[in-house]
């Protein structure tokens, strides 16, 4: 099939793998402009930019498809589907109705649970069980369009970076089974039961509650990893922690609780077992707590 590609982070660029892969013709590719990053704030293309590039595809990055011309110049290329994949910019309808197949997005989570900007991250926090993609055509509304097929996998004690990685090669797999097979597959529409929003992830999240249950706290550890990482501090100092496990122990929410620094939660408390210290190396936090002392006892924020 001859198809655009539309997406911007890592978890896109399996599914244009896969489509290079299975033979199709991507006639371009639309990924978010570049942005600055790093110490030097140098221009930094997306993971989907750089991939393109060295495929040797055509590369737009417009700030909006909401102009004329840009609309114009994507029906232009006379496709007979668009795919997407966290792309990040609204597509109108001009540009959902140019593709003769439509536009196809590879989506994480099981729909209709989910809708939104973070799926995998709330599915953590959510405490689910279970999770997966959907290849859902697209229509106006935010993530309410039909499901062309869906793949399930556990959620288990996953980060959101090693789900982030499953879910991402899931979907492209998906993708060329659905293009495969389209023109046969009827679409389900979406169930009005059981919708839920995904919000965007907002910093502030990251800063761990104590308060809360051990449970809650360590999926707050996984949700973040690896960004934008959950954290307390000590002593002016942020102090990440990478990964966790409940225990048994209890006290006062964010008291110290041992010289393995086991935390106290609302209910229950946490073993950190990975954490960081700005600019340095992950580390165990036997060897953070030899040169920087947190003494039991302390309540920690």
């Amino acid at each position: 099939m001859r198809l655009a590609f539309m997406g911007t982070p890592d978890f896109a660029v399996p599914t244009l793998d896969a489509l290079l892969g299975a033979g199709h013709e991507v006639a371009a590719v639309y990924t978010q402009p570049p942005r600055r990053a790093g110490r030097g704030k140098a221009l930094t293309p997306s993971p989907v930019h750089s991939r393109a590039q060295a495929a040797g595809i055509e590369v737009r990055t417009p700030a909006t498809l909401r102009d004329e011309v840009e609309q114009s110049a994507f029906a232009a290329l006379d496709l007979d589907a668009a795919v997407v994949a966290a792309y990040g910019l609204i597509l109108p309808e001009p540009v959902l109705a140019a593709p003769r197949l439509g536009c196809l997005n590879v989506h994480a989570s099981l729909l209709p649970r989910w809708r939104g900007a973070a799926p995998i991250q709330r599915s953590i926090l959510a405490g689910d069980e279970r999770t997966g993609v959907c290849i859902m055509g697209m229509e106006r509304g935010l993530d309410t369009g039909p499901v062309f097929a869906r793949r399930e996998t556990g959620i288990d004690r996953k980060t959101a970076g090693a789900l982030t990685a499953e879910l991402a090669a899931i979907g492209g797999a998906l993708m060329v089974d659905v293009l495969d097979r389209i023109e046969a597959i009827v679409a389900e529409p979406q169930p009005e039961a059981g919708i839920t929003y995904a919000a965007k992830v907002d910093k502030s999240e990251a800063r761990l509650d104590f308060t809360r249950a051990a449970v809650d706290v360590e999926r707050q550890v996984r949700a973040f990893n690896p960004a934008p990482g959950a954290f307390f501090e000590y002593q002016g100092e942020r102090i990440r922690v990478l990964a966790a496990e409940p225990a048994g122990l209890g006290g006062a929410p964010g008291t110290v609780l041992d010289h393995g620094l086991a935390i106290a939660c609302g209910t229950g408390s946490i073993l950190p077992t990975l954490v960081q210290r700005a600019g340095r190396a992950a580390m165990r936090p036997d060897e953070l707590l030899r040169g920087f002392v947190i003494p039991v006892g302390t309540i920690l924020s």
